[in-house]
């Protein structure tokens, strides 16, 4: 126990004493990452992107006496982008101030908006810093602050060793004069990072394996992985093939084995659980290898995700519809890239409105009768039912003194004047709908109630609506469950297509949108709301992950925009604020953060967007 407190109290001794950051004024990114996204797309970066964490880089620099004694300083994050995410420190805690260190964030978000081809690092970090003063001027100062700052707290060149000396000098003079023509040698020692520019060479992220990729669409390949502890901080990695096992040397001393006589039968039962042990591991790690193996997981694991028999799962009503896919890298159409595959539940039965939801659906629809269609009297019509007494009178007075016309409309009529709008709910039936949002409920079971109490909602008012949900296995299986059509009754029969959704399986959200825009774009109405309901941003097994699944499902928005409708999107995912505005707008969706009020509010929020 004392050597263990004098060990600790010594680690923090000569760790505080090494480190030359201002803990007091630490900045996280998960502070200021929605407004560094805001400020990225503002200074006309590509919406898609994400922010994240960047991963640890080795700093090869001379370090101080202090820092070798406490190991500290061998490490840094700059900041980098690629084409699906800017990554910005985990932190920052170079400067005395908060304003400092927030400030330093902006000004690396906005050096990441300008782009450049050619030069070295330090040639390009001078290009960049000079395109983003002469772009926005209004960062000057800002920026003038930093470097007057970070100038302080490079090193002397007198303390240094001559090369070491003027690699120094040629960096200062690099970010005092972005127009300065430099060349550097390097020293036997790099020189020290420069937080106010980007990566100096930024990792890899493309990774390839002589291995192919096992088929998604094959059962025994589609296998859940195990739920893992999520990692603290973001490592760095890299793929390589599966070792086969076969090669290598042991080598041992035959004198080390144990005689029988040496053999002592001790209980060394494990206590930790291996999970543990194994994101432990991961964490002390500073670079990841991974392998694809060929190897089957647990049978427990492998039934979780494994693809049900035809026998039990849901009618297929057609070979399949081709649908058009957005490629972002190449700004153009696909071609009949993906594949809608209707549906419908099978072995459904016809259901009354659960007791649990009876008195609150009667509330709703004392909300809606308002909108119920209604007779009214039409005044001034060229022919009707009766005489419109006060235009006849007019009529006549007109007469009398010789203002005549012939055309004048003197009847009234009674008529129904009812809302002229078609809505379709497109219901996100993914595996992540599964997920329980507290003890009694999961997120598939509020959006069914969510289904049921807008269903009771229209079915009042008369408007034309439309129910179906939606999920994928990948490009080429897009279910889209035909729930209630438009033309269909809300009755009993439809309340149990209701009661059998399920989770299913991904979210290839664009392919989905593209389909149900053609099917509302047929609608007479003159309105057509296409309101999005969903737990998480598109994804799916292929490459539809990310960026690219991003981008489709904006274009796929955008082309229903060009048809006339109306998209809207309701979200119970809590981190939507950093993909919905570039996907729908600021005014096109809305975050739910208590999913248990969905049901509740999903009928609400169609009375505002259709009143």
């Amino acid at each position: 126990m004392l050597e263990e407190l004098v060990g600790s109290t010594w680690h923090r001794f000569i760790t505080k004493r090494a480190d030359s950051h201002y803990p007091e004024a630490i900045v996280y990114l998960d502070d200021v990452r929605h407004t560094a996204g805001i400020f990225f797309r503002a200074l006309g970066g590509e919406g898609g992107l994400r922010v994240e964490n960047a991963t640890d880089s080795d700093v090869y620099a001379k370090r101080s006496l202090l820092q070798r004694i406490a190991g500290t300083g061998d490490k840094t994050q700059y900041a980098w982008r690629d084409e699906e995410t800017l990554r910005l420190p985990e932190s920052i805690a170079l400067f005395p101030t908060k304003q400092l260190n927030v400030d330093l964030y902006l000004w690396l978000t906005a050096l990441s908006v300008v782009v450049v081809e050619k030069g070295d690092w330090i040639t390009k970090n001078q290009q960049r810093t000079a395109g983003t003063l002469k772009i926005w001027p209004g960062l000057k100062g800002r920026y003038q602050n930093l470097l007057k700052a970070h100038l302080l707290q490079r090193p002397n060149p007198n303390g240094l060793s001559d090369g070491e000396a003027n690699q120094e000098r040629v960096i200062c003079s690099a970010l005092l004069n972005d127009n300065a023509e430099v060349s550097l040698n390097y020293a036997k020692r790099p020189p020290q990072p420069v937080p106010l520019w980007l990566h100096p060479s930024p990792p890899a992220i493309e990774f390839t394996s002589s291995k192919p990729v096992q088929d998604p669409d094959i059962p025994e390949a589609n296998q859940k992985q195990k739920q893992q502890k999520k990692q603290q901080k973001r490592k760095q990695a890299n793929r390589t093939d599966m070792p086969e096992g076969n090669d290598g040397l042991m080598s041992f001393r035959l004198e080390s084995l144990w005689s029988w006589g040496e053999y002592s039968k001790v209980d060394r039962t494990s206590t930790e659980d291996d999970d543990d042990d194994a994101m432990q591991t991961a964490e002390d790690m500073d670079n990841i290898t991974v392998a694809q193996d060929s190897e089957t997981t647990s049978s427990k694991i492998k039934l979780d995700l494994d693809l049900p028999a035809s026998q039990y799962d849901d009618i297929v009503l057609g070979e399949g519809i081709p649908i058009d896919e957005w490629d972002y890298k190449k700004q153009q159409l696909q071609k009949d890239h993906c594949r809608i595959i209707p549906m419908t539940a099978r072995d459904t039965e016809a259901v009354e409105l659960p007791d649990k939801l009876k008195a609150q659906a009667r509330k709703i629809r004392r909300q809606f009768e308002i909108l119920r269609p209604q007779r009214h009297w039409l005044s001034r019509q060229s022919d009707g039912s009766e005489i419109d007494l006060e235009n006849y009178i007019n009529y006549l007075a007109d007469r009398k003194h010789g203002q005549v016309n012939t055309d004048t409309p003197v009847y009234r009529d009674l008529r129904n004047q009812s809302r002229d709008l078609s809505c379709m709910v497109l219901a996100d039936l993914s595996l992540s709908t599964d997920a329980h949002i507290n003890n009694s409920s999961r997120v598939v079971d509020v959006i069914r109630d969510s289904l049921y109490l807008f269903s009771e909602a229209l079915s009042v008012t008369g408007d034309r609506f439309a129910l179906h949900g939606f999920s994928s296995r990948n490009r080429s299986h897009v279910r889209f469950y035909n729930i209630k059509g438009f033309d269909d009754n809300y009755n009993n029969e439809v309340r149990g297509h209701i009661n059998a959704i399920r989770p299913g399986y991904y979210t290839r959200m664009g392919t989905a949108i593209r389909y149900a825009s053609q099917q509302l774009e047929k609608e007479a109405s003159s309105q057509k709301l296409l309101l999005i309901i969903t737990d998480g941003k598109p994804n799916d097994l292929d490459k539809y992950e990310g960026r690219y699944g991003i981008e489709d499902t904006r274009q796929a928005i955008i082309e229903a925009e060009k048809k006339g409708l109306q998209p809207f999107c309701v979200t119970i995912d809590e981190k939507a604020e950093d993909y919905l505005p570039y996907l729908f707008g600021k005014n096109a969706y809305v975050l739910i953060k208590n999913a248990a009020e969905l049901p509740a509010k999903l009928p609400l929020l169609y009375l505002r967007l259709t009143r």
